[in-house]
């Protein structure tokens, strides 16, 4: 306090000297002091403030990325046309601008409709004709006496009272004239003007079934007097004119039912359904000679008869509907006496069935009660999309080639709505349960987006991306873990300080290492060493501890004038060359190990004697690599969390008589808890986000196996995989997003729960 007197009485003396204000530079400096104080703390608030808007504006854009795959469908009434005749079959152009329907005279109907989207840069539509009509080319001796088409395209076949078909096609012209579009409505025949001849009896085809592709046409037909008939043309090119010309021949199915209600073609051309009463009848048409049916099901529903029969896109399920409402869906799965017809699940209406119609691409199909209700159904997801009363009795339904948009004929004229259906195949039972998908002998978590084939069903289950980033993250952490808190308790508590500032930068710098290089390294040069030296890898499990223990052992019992010939806290490098010569003996090792007791081949050992599966990508290799890149992470944090233990704790447990392995067990590791707990979770963070490893040496298989040796797909690598090549705004677009918004969960969750043991932690050994 004297000195501090002096010192402002000198200040003051100069100051009335110089004449100048008074200034106490001790009271400036504080001053700044807090200035700077309130400016740090400002600056932190509002970058934690940052930090929190930035991840809740990363939460809403997926969530906004993701919502419209859980909106309600909406069916809207869009327009109405009146009909005189009876409607044959009916549809509309693909932007359901201009409607369509053959008539019981064989004539094609064009009308215009309310256009169900804005036209873009408000473009100018005109259509040729307000209605037009457009005669087929039938005889006079000639009249419709069935009709069928088929569900992924717009033909339409007729069959006729003389026993020919007749195949058209509605189709439209465009035309463009300045700002101006001209949609011109016309008529096409496939294969020609002149009828087929099916039957040459002359004998009407009351029933008929077909399916066409570039390079065959298959028709069946039900005539007059109970005969079926198999008509296959075959499509060649004319070398002289390059016109194709469609040859075949008809045969005569034998082994029917007396009674045929309903015959079905599946698209492939290789399956005829027939049914009979409540008997379903397979026939394979693959063969030259269609001989007895392949399988004889009966579909019906328990104390019902079956009122309708209807084929999903793609021909691989058939819809059984019922006098009770029940539409039950039936497709092949392989069992113990090859494939059969199962059950698989079922759909119910008020009402008995009147109609089914599936859509051209999608599992979606529409079903029309006897008291007229509609209802949306979609197969995989086993949802009811929408229920709708309808003004009458349907007896023609028919949806938009872009499937936004349900036709049908009812009390005398043909009804438009537009349906607002994007996204189907997703709700929460058919991401996160068990599916039963076509084909598949049982219900499944399978991910499986896309194929080659427009008829394919997507499996969109999150239950096997989910599962492989855990099985990633838990054999990575199962790698680096141990090494990683060992590596620091070692270096933090045992090592000398100069030694530690050489290690610890060392490994801190293995963090700056590119994932892509650990990936490039563990798919490319990694997984084929695993692959053929696997006993080197599992003689290094066993063999390398016992080695250190033993070495360890011997060194305890050397005398003092040989063990101390090395500085004791710089005897433990003295396990490296023991460390690599065990890795080297183990790795010559390995052939003669294989040799003798895995009969020269490892992996064939494995997986023929013992049962396993073996993927030369697989979970062994992405835990060695990830583990690498989670050691520095662990092992950093970990080792500042010791290392940074009051000195005072420890010497006092030594002054009490505890040795240093006690002192760390008792005191330094307790008090260190926390921070080795947030090091491991971290760690465990950054596993389970790892995109470029796991890219690279899994294999991406989305299968469900804790196995070491077979592969996984995770979270991150799937997103990184499929993103690229998604359709944007499309189903499997959003459920990408939906997949980064589960990742962002499990990382949120890890997180939360490191916090909150670590503050339970800290509370609980930080009066230490």
């Amino acid at each position: 306090m004297h000195s501090y007197s002096l010192v402002q009485d000198n200040i003051m003396n100069q100051a009335v000297v110089l004449n100048r204000p008074v200034t106490n530079p001790l009271i400036a400096s504080s001053k700044i002091r807090l200035l700077k104080d309130r400016l740090a703390q400002y600056g932190i608030t509002a970058g934690g403030l940052m930090v929190l808007m930035t991840l809740l504006m990363i939460f809403g854009y997926l969530l906004y990325v993701v919502e419209p795959v859980f909106r309600a469908v909406q069916i809207t009434a869009q327009d109405s046309q009146p009909v005189n005749a009876g409607v044959r079959a009916l549809g509309s152009d693909e932007l359901n601008e201009v409607g369509y329907y053959y008539d019981q005279q064989g004539q094609l109907n064009f009308y215009p409709l309310i256009p169900t989207r804005p036209i873009p840069n408000k473009e100018k539509v005109s259509i040729e004709t307000q209605y037009r009509v457009i005669e087929l080319p039938l005889k006079s001796s000639q009249a419709i006496s069935s009709t069928a088409r088929l569900t992924d395209a717009e033909s339409v076949a007729f069959g006729l009272t003389d026993g020919n078909v007749l195949i058209s096609k509605p189709h439209f012209l465009l035309n463009y004239n300045d700002d101006t579009r001209t949609i011109v409505p016309n008529v096409a025949y496939p294969y020609g003007q002149e009828s087929l001849v099916i039957d040459d009896q002359g004998q009407p085809l009351v029933k008929i079934a077909f399916a066409a592709n570039d390079e065959m046409l298959t028709i069946v037909a039900l005539t007059a007097d109970n005969r079926v008939l198999l008509s296959r043309q075959i499509a060649s090119e004319n070398f002289m004119t390059e016109e194709i010309q469609w040859q075949g021949d008809v045969q005569q199915l034998t082994d029917l039912p007396a009674q045929i209600d309903q015959l079905i073609l599946t698209p492939s051309q290789q399956l005829l359904f027939v049914r009979s009463g409540n008997q379903l009848y397979l026939y394979d048409l693959s063969q030259d000679e269609v001989g007895a049916p392949r399988e004889v099901v009966t579909v019906n529903s328990p104390q019902a008869n079956v009122t309708a029969v209807g084929i999903l896109s793609g021909g691989s399920s058939v819809l059984i509907g019922n006098t009770n409402g029940v539409i039950s869906q039936w497709f092949e799965t392989s069992g113990d006496n090859g494939r059969k017809l199962s059950h698989v699940r079922d759909f119910s209406i008020e009402g008995a069935v009147a109609s089914i119609v599936a859509e051209p691409y999608r599992k979606t199909f529409a079903v029309v009660s006897d008291t007229g209700e509609l209802s949306l159904f979609h197969s995989t997801s086993e949802a009811t999309l929408i229920t709708k009363q309808l003004t009458g009795q349907v007896s023609t339904m028919r949806f938009s080639p872009r499937y936004n948009a349900l036709i049908f004929n009812s009390n005398d004229q043909i009804e438009f709505y537009q349906v607002d259906n994007q996204h189907p195949e997703v709700t929460w039972s058919a991401l996160w349960q068990e599916v039963w998908y076509e084909g598949y002998s049982e219900p499944d978590y399978v991910w499986q987006s896309t194929s080659a084939s427009d008829d394919f069903e997507p499996k969109l289950s999150l239950v096997p991306i989910s599962f492989g980033t855990i099985k990633a993250a838990f054999y990575a952490m199962l790698f680096a873990m141990p090494l990683a808190v060992a590596g620091a308790i070692y270096t933090a508590y045992f090592m000398p300080a100069g030694l530690r500032k050489v290690v610890k930068p060392t490994v801190e710098t293995m963090e700056a290492l590119p994932t892509v290089i650990l990936g490039f390294l563990a798919g490319l040069w990694l997984a084929p060493i695993i692959e053929t030296r696997l006993p080197f890898v599992l003689m290094l499990v066993v063999f390398l501890p016992v080695a250190i223990v033993l070495f360890s052992w011997l060194h305890y019992r050397l005398p003092p004038s040989v063990k101390f010939v090395v500085n004791e806290q710089f005897s433990t490098l003295l396990l490296i060359p023991i460390v690599l010569l065990v890795g080297w003996g183990c790795y010559e090792l390995s052939p003669l190990l294989e040799l003798y007791f895995m009969q020269g081949d490892a992996r064939q050992f494995i997986s023929n004697e013992l049962g396993i599966n073996f993927d030369q990508r697989n979970a062994l290799v992405v835990g060695i690599a990830m583990g690498f890149a989670v050691i520095p992470t662990i092992f950093s944090i970990t080792e500042d969390a010791i290392f940074s233990v009051p000195s005072h704790l420890s010497n006092g447990s030594l002054a009490l008589g505890a040795t240093r392995w006690q002192t760390l067990v008792g005191v330094v590791l307790l008090t260190a808890s926390p921070g080795i707990f947030s090091a491991v979770m971290m760690g465990l963070g950054r596993a389970v986000g790892e995109t470029m490893i796991v890219l690279m040496a899994t294999g991406n298989t989305p299968i469900m196996d804790w196995n070491i040796f077979e592969g996984m797909r995770t979270l991150s690598a799937n997103i990184a995989v499929e993103m690229p090549e998604s359709e944007v705004g499309s189903t499997h677009y959003r459920v990408l997003f939906l997949a980064a918004f589960v990742l962002f969960i499990f990382t949120f969750m890890f997180n939360t729960v490191a916090e909150l043991v670590r503050q339970n932690l800290r509370e609980k050994y930080g009066s230490l």
